[in-house]
């Protein structure tokens, strides 16, 4: 299932979007993101992080959900709000970058280079607020080869439009498992902070997050459509019934502890009389 994913890259984008794919300029037909969930990502795939030092995607999966970011660094406008959006959302988690999970930022232009990448961590590191979270998120560059991998691996298509020297892209991010697949997406250029957290919990099969996230998970179900978590009513009505079920036979048990202490009680005065 293919999902054009607010395309608001750039200025003559919003206009077009209005026309039926078919009558879209050829350019706009090609950009979006396409559903891929569960498809694995290459993890041998090589890159250059922050400080020009070859990596393979394969360090960054261990035992962590991966947040995945694909941006270019000189974007004039999108990207950053894509950035901005993200992590706003997260600087309000008690979840950090390395210790919950991982976040990799891609650059998708081949052009850019490391010392571009390390200036843009260090804005958006204080932007987090976290500098602690400095080990867990890695803002990466790679060839063209490389690039297009990983982009077609997440469904994540763009183009380049020579005649404005500016990429077009849609606006969304990606949770990835462990294990290197794709696991959810979420769109648009804000995220909801509960999203987040659930798409993590999810994505790491509970091995992160609280009893109650689990609680929470439970009745809350992945829309792939709308890329955001929707309340499920019948497991909510589920857990409401085992509560209630839960209340009435402690309070049976404490009844018939509070009786049997009663007799006990009348028993004893009656042997004293």
């Amino acid at each position: 299932m293919a999902v054009a994913a607010m395309l608001l890259t750039l200025l003559f984008v919003s206009p077009a979007l209005a026309q039926p794919a078919s009558k879209r300029p050829p350019m706009l037909r090609d950009v979006g993101i396409d559903q891929l969930l569960n498809n694995p990502v290459p993890l041998d795939l090589e890159f250059k992080d922050e400080t020009g030092r070859t990596v393979k995607l394969r360090e960054y999966f261990t035992d962590k959900p991966v947040l995945l970011t694909l941006v270019y660094y000189d974007c004039p406008q999108l990207c950053n709000q894509v950035l901005n959006g993200a992590t706003g959302a997260l600087k309000t988690l008690p979840m950090t970058p390395g210790k919950d999970y991982i976040w990799l930022t891609v650059s998708f232009d081949p052009r850019e280079q490391p010392e571009l990448a390390a200036a843009k961590k260090d804005s958006y590191l204080q932007r987090l607020g976290k500098p602690q979270a400095a080990a867990g998120w890695h803002f990466l560059t790679g060839s063209e080869a490389a690039i297009k991998a990983l982009a077609q691996a997440v469904g994540f298509r763009f183009l380049w439009d020579p005649a404005k020297k500016q990429y077009a892209h849609a606006s969304g991010i990606m949770v990835l498992t462990p294990e290197g697949k794709v696991s959810r997406y979420f769109y648009g250029l804000e995220y909801a902070p509960r999203d987040l957290r659930l798409g993590f919990v999810d994505a790491s099969q509970g091995r992160i997050g609280s009893l109650a996230d689990q609680i929470i998970l439970y009745c809350y179900h992945y829309d792939p459509d709308s890329g955001t978590y929707g309340l499920v009513m019948m497991n909510v009505l589920r857990i409401f019934g085992l509560m209630t079920i839960t209340t009435l036979v402690a309070l049976i048990v404490f009844l018939r502890y509070k009786t049997k202490q009663k007799e006990a009680q009348w028993a004893a005065a009656v042997k004293t009389e």
